[in-house]
């Protein structure tokens, strides 16, 4: 693929292995359900939603040479995203997420996402030695950055020149590292979008609402951050200035990807030339609707 990448999505990709059913689910629960193996992982997630947006993402990951990486590097490619710039391991296999949802919410996730931690910063060659830029010449675009990444991988991008003049849009971390993202909290470009949960792990405290949260966390030193709270007001503050929005109320069919969903639609309503409000709007309205089932996985 030749096209010139709007944005690079950096982080994870691999299978999504989801049980879904339309029970209530406890403990122990054996219910009737369907069971789907999709594209997945945060980078992924966010790319194909910015594919559906318009935009052209390369993904930047590490997947193995197996037959679960060349199937799911054919269907990417089916979906038209730029695999030219991600990493080939010999020796690692593909990633996989399994997870479980019911009519009560996620039940319990695991994610075996074990090369690409042990691959660290190789899957950013593709930035260093002059195919995206380098040190010298560093990357100037959009870049959605997986949350997920490990403690050290964070801390060598926060201080890498490779990073300096992109634009940084970092993915909701899961709950149990979103302290990884301190690591970034200071960064002079990035963007972090959290749910009110991560926001209360980073701040060290607990919120009642977004506008709060984020306020916070521009006072910890954020460059700019957004935090969404499942079906109540989400927020979006820089500078000391926050502002709030309603997402429309649906039923909840799904939440696997629904953070990845609202991140990249705002990232492509900025991309589009919307102002903050609508692409705050615009991002809530995705998310609603990825949610609701309405849109495909």
């Amino acid at each position: 693929m030749n096209q010139t990448p709007d944005i690079l999505c950096i982080g994870s990709v691999l299978w999504d292995v989801i049980g879904r059913t339309a029970s209530h689910m406890r403990t122990g629960s054996d219910v009737p359900g369907r069971i789907t193996r999709l594209p997945g992982g945060v980078a992924m997630n966010i790319a194909m939603t910015l594919k559906r947006f318009g935009l052209q993402p390369a993904l930047l990951t590490v997947i193995g040479r197996d037959t679960e990486g060349d199937e799911l590097i054919a269907e990417s490619q089916n979906m038209g995203l730029n695999c030219d710039f991600l990493y080939r391991s010999d020796d690692l296999p593909t990633d996989v997420y399994m997870a479980i949802e019911a009519a009560n919410g996620l039940i319990a996730a695991i994610a075996d996402a074990h090369s690409l931690e042990a691959a660290g910063d190789k899957i950013l060659r593709a930035m260093s030695d002059g195919r995206l830029g380098t040190a010298e010449a560093p990357y100037a675009g959009l870049i959605a950055l997986d949350g997920n990444l490990t403690d050290d991988l964070l801390r060598i991008i926060a201080a890498s020149p490779l990073f300096a003049a992109a634009d940084l849009r970092v993915a909701p971390a899961s709950p149990g590292k979103a302290e990884r993202l301190l690591a970034l909290l200071g960064h002079p470009s990035a963007t972090l979008y959290v749910n009110l949960e991560e926001a209360g792990l980073l701040c060290q405290t607990h919120f009642d609402d977004s506008a709060s949260a984020c306020t916070a966390l521009l006072e910890r030193g954020a460059h700019r951050v957004l935090v969404t709270d499942g079906g109540r007001a989400a927020s979006e503050g820089t500078a000391g200035d926050v502002i709030t929005a309603h997402p429309p109320a649906v039923l909840v069919t799904r939440v696997t990807g629904a953070g990845d969903t609202f991140m990249a639609a705002h990232i492509a309503s900025e991309r589009q030339g919307l102002d903050r409000p609508a692409a705050l709007a615009r991002a809530l309205d995705a998310a609603a609707t990825y949610v609701s089932g309405e849109t495909p996985l």
